[in-house]
C-alpha cells in the first residue's frame, strides 16, 4: 500500500524572481543566474543549434549535442556532435569523433568522467561511451543488432540501455552491460518494440523501466534479482521519467499528473496539472512543465517544503539528468534570443540556471 501526499493542487506562487543574467563562464564565481552553455572556450557563440543538455551531481560539467561548428577548434562537419563544458575552466571538449549522425539528449555520469551517446551505423543503433579526460571513444556491446538510450551509473562503469534484435525487430530487452568486466545482464524482456527506456541509479544497483505495452512502471535491484511494481497512478497507466541518482525516488507520468513514489516509503508526492521532466540526484527537487502554458515553462519544485522557483519564463525545454543535486543548478533549452545578453545566432541554445 502506497500513501499519496498531495501536494498544492495548483503551481504554488514563485518565491524567489528570476535571478539576473550573467555571460558564459565560471558561473560558479558569478552567483545566481543564466549561464549559456553551447559557446566555444572563448565565449563564442555557436553556429548552429544545440539541445539537449545533461549535468552533473556537482553541476560543473554539461553534455549536450549540437550541429554547430565552431564549438571547438576542429568542429568542421554539420552532423550532430556531442559536446561537454566544464563551466569551472571554461572549456568545451568534443566527445563524438564519428561521422554518424548522432542521436539528442547524450547523458553524463554524476562524476562527470564519462558520456553515453548512441547513433546510427548503416541500418542499426549502438551505443558509445565517451571518456572526458581523454576524448576516447568505447563502443558498448549489447546482446541484439541494436541498442539505444543509454542510462549510465554515477561512475559511468554501468550502462542500462535497450537491444532490440531482428529487422523489423518485434521484441526488445532493458539490459546492463558492464563495460569493465565486459558483462551484460538482461533485465527484462519484451515481446513488443513499444516504450521501454530505462533509468539505472547512481550505485548500478536499481534499474526503473518502462513497459510501454500494459503501461506500467518497474524497478529492479539487481542485487536481490527483485522487482518491484508495477507503479502506476490512479489512472491505471503510467509513463517512467527518471529514477533519482540515489534511488530514493521514482518520477512518473500519469494523467494529466506527474508522480515521485519515495522508494523507501512508497509515499507519493502528486504535482497536478504538470509534465515531470526530471529529478535532482537526492530525490528532492522535481522539474516540471506546467500544463498552463500562460505562466513559466520550466519550474523546479522543493518537493519538501511544496515551494516552486522559475526556471525559465521563456519557452524553453528540459529533459531527464538536468538538474544537480540539491537543486542548485538546471540545464534547458531554448531557441528565445533574450535570456542572455548578445543571442544573436536565431536558433536553439544550451543554458545553466544557477540558483545559488
Amino acid at each position: 500500500m502506497r500513501a499519496a501526499v498531495s501536494v498544492a493542487a495548483a503551481v504554488c506562487a514563485v518565491t524567489a524572481g528570476l535571478p539576473g543574467t550573467v555571460s558564459a563562464g565560471t558561473a560558479e564565481a558569478l552567483g545566481a543566474g543564466v549561464e549559456r552553455i553551447s559557446v566555444a572556450p572563448d565565449g563564442t557563440q555557436g553556429d548552429g543549434a544545440s539541445s539537449g543538455g545533461t549535468i552533473t551531481s556537482d553541476g560543473r560539467r554539461v553534455a549536450f549535442s549540437s550541429v554547430a561548428r565552431n564549438l571547438t577548434a576542429d568542429g568542421t562537419a554539420t552532423y550532430e556532435k556531442v559536446f561537454v563544458r566544464d563551466r569551472r575552466t571554461g572549456l568545451t571538449v568534443r566527445m563524438s569523433t564519428s561521422a554518424p549522425p548522432i542521436q539528442r539528449r547524450p547523458v553524463i555520469s554524476g562524476d562527470g568522467e564519462y558520456v553515453a551517446h548512441w547513433g546510427l551505423i548503416q541500418r542499426d543503433t549502438k551505443s558509445f561511451l565517451s571518456q572526458v579526460r581523454s576524448q576516447g571513444t568505447i563502443g558498448v556491446n549489447c546482446s541484439g543488432l541494436s541498442c539505444s538510450q543509454p542510462s549510465l551509473s554515477a561512475d559511468g562503469r554501468y550502462i542500462a540501455q535497450v537491444g532490440t534484435s531482428g529487422r523489423p525487430s518485434v521484441r526488445q530487452r532493458i539490459e546492463v552491460r558492464d563495460w569493465q568486466a565486459d558483462t551484460t545482464e538482461t533485465v527484462f524482456e519484451f515481446e513488443h518494440t513499444l516504450p521501454a527506456r530505462p533509468s539505472i541509479s547512481g550505485d548500478g544497483r536499481f534499474v526503473a523501466y518502462e513497459d510501454g505495452q500494459a503501461q506500467d512502471v518497474f524497478v529492479w535491484d539487481r542485487t536481490d534479482d527483485t522487482s518491484a511494481g508495477p507503479i502506476e497512478g490512479p489512472s491505471e497507466a503510467a509513463t517512467l521519467v527518471q529514477l533519482s541518482r540515489d534511488g530514493s525516488a521514482i518520477v512518473y507520468l500519469s494523467g494529466s499528473d506527474t508522480h515521485v513514489q519515495d522508494e523507501g516509503s512508497g509515499a507519493e508526492h502528486v504535482v497536478p496539472n504538470a509534465r515531470g521532466l526530471a529529478i535532482d540526484p537526492t530525490g528532492r527537487y522535481l522539474l516540471y512543465t506546467p500544463q498552463d502554458t500562460s505562466g513559466p515553462s520550466l519550474v523546479l519544485r522543493d518537493l519538501v517544503t511544496g515551494t516552486d522557483e522559475t526556471v525559465s519564463d521563456r519557452p524553453a525545454s528540459a529533459g531527464t539528468d538536468a538538474v544537480s543535486a540539491s537543486g542548485r543548478d538546471v540545464v534547458f533549452q531554448s531557441a528565445a534570443d533574450d535570456i542572455v545578453p548578445g543571442d544573436t545566432n536565431g536558433t536553439s541554445d544550451v543554458f545553466v540556471r544557477h540558483f545559488y
